[in-house]
């Protein structure tokens, strides 16, 4: 019997990456001419994968938004690993926008990307194991065309292909 090969789908971000991101952000908002004295703030929690922005007004948190976006693209952080939250009125008369870090597959996309692979039918295996799934297969042919499939599909968050053998 020939043995199957594998891969992993995974959906991973580097946390270094983003912390590098955020910290050129930050030192932005203190040396742009627009941003310098407009009150804006922008805030990482590591531990909680969130970012807080804290701005006077909504257009302004989008300016700080678009600038933390080109960081995050110029380190390689896809921008569908941050799910940002609506705009929040907060204390005087300030707006808090959230953003919360993606990482891991959760149980509905790990089932969707499950039944959409099955629904190819292509001689490979699916199993959800916690926040990853494991494809295998015999034929290394059907493994490539479910990584080709995937990377077609938007899911919501960045996949990644890692451990094929």
């Amino acid at each position: 019997m020939a043995k199957d090969s594998s891969f992993d789908v995974v959906s991973q971000v580097d946390m270094q990456e983003v912390d590098n991101a955020y910290q050129q952000t930050a030192r932005e908002l203190t040396q742009r001419y627009d941003l310098k004295d407009s009150g804006a703030t922008i805030d990482l929690s590591k531990a909680d994968k969130l970012f807080t922005i804290n701005a006077p007004a909504d257009f302004v948190a989008r300016q700080v938004n678009d600038i933390l976006n080109s960081k995050l693209i110029k380190r390689g952080i896809d921008l569908k690993a941050i799910s940002w939250d609506a705009p929040q009125a907060a204390s005087g008369g300030t707006v808090r926008v959230l953003g919360r870090i993606v990482e891991g597959i959760d149980q509905p996309t790990a089932k969707k990307i499950n039944k959409d692979v099955k629904d190819r039918k292509l001689k490979v295996k699916v199993t959800i194991e916690a926040d990853k799934l494991r494809v295998s297969s015999a034929s290394k042919d059907a493994l490539q065309e479910v990584i080709a499939f995937l990377r077609d599909q938007d899911y919501g968050q960045p996949l990644q292909f890692t451990n094929y053998r």
